[in-house]
């Protein structure tokens, strides 16, 4: 039988991603103890990889397609094709960014300052890239973790990511430079992509993470609409909206259902009822197929 090796990221993304499968239709299961996580496809096999290893095992052939970040794509270098930007409302899927930063109080404001000096990261080939960008010649030294701790005294400055900045805050450190904007990306070998199975299978899994992320900020409103009050309502509904209008056994009135943000709904709410609405229904959505 022929088979789909997916490579699953292990750490910040791990939860939201099999949240993200989970909204897609698919039962993912990662085990503490296992790197092969269940999927309830007997096509596709899981396997478990920091997000920093992934590009390169795609742009080899031992995985078909996986997740990661756009960070880890560029700091590897790795030749792989780009099908989808995966940025959603949920923690580790939105922007992260890296950034340059160092002590509060510290003489170093701009990367230009940073001449001679020393900086540690984890994302060495990308730090080395801003600095060539700007002509700055540094000491680049990779960290292998708690680099926001480094400032001042085992490092002048630091590239680091960051989703909130609360570490930044918490350890006094001051951004100098945004170095990259970073989301998670859907990426594939690209002999995979030229094999007609795999590439079909890709572009069916593909479909409904990309579904499951564009409801995942929307829901559904159904409501009863006198008929001689439907422009009315439709006026209050946002312009992107497209409603459905039904018929009701009682000819005076219809049904009308809507898939809007979720943040809009507070403010809708209100004024669809004093429009006439009734019978105001707001209901999650799981997918939404474009």
């Amino acid at each position: 039988m022929k088979l789909l090796r997916l490579g699953i990221p292990k750490g910040s993304l791990q939860d939201t991603t099999q949240q993200l499968f989970g909204r897609a239709g698919y039962d993912l299961r990662i085990s503490g103890r296992s790197y092969y996580p269940d999927i309830d496809d007997p096509a596709i096999q899981c396997i478990l990889i920091r997000p920093q290893e992934m590009a390169r095992y795609v742009e080899q052939g031992i995985l078909d397609c996986a997740i990661t970040g756009l960070d880890w794509i560029l700091e590897t270098g790795a030749e792989v094709v780009e099908l989808a930007d995966l940025h959603a409302p949920w923690p580790n899927y939105r922007v992260v960014r890296w950034v340059m930063a160092s002590k509060e109080g510290s003489p170093f404001n701009t990367v230009q300052d940073l001449e001679g000096r020393q900086i540690a990261t984890e994302a060495v080939g990308m730090t080395q890239r801003f600095l060539a960008g700007h002509g700055v010649n540094a000491r680049v030294e990779f960290s292998w973790g708690a680099t926001e701790v480094k400032p001042p005294i085992l490092a002048d400055a630091i590239v680091d990511v960051s989703e909130t900045g609360s570490s930044l805050r918490a350890n006094n450190l001051k951004v100098m430079h945004v170095v990259l904007e970073s989301t998670p990306r859907f990426i594939a070998n690209h002999e995979s992509l030229g094999d007609g199975w795999k590439r079909s299978k890709i572009e069916r899994l593909l479909m409904l993470l990309k579904g499951a992320i564009a409801a995942a900020s929307r829901v559904l409103l159904a409501m009863n609409v006198p008929r001689e009050q439907v422009e009315a309502v439709l006026q209050i509904l946002p312009a992107l909206a497209t409603p459905t209008v039904s018929t009701l056994a009682d000819p005076d009135w219809v049904d009308l259902s809507t898939v809007v943000e979720e943040k809009q709904v507070r403010e809708l709410i209100p004024r669809l009822y004093q429009a006439g609405a009734r019978g105001i229904i707001e209901l999650p959505i799981n997918k939404i197929i474009e």
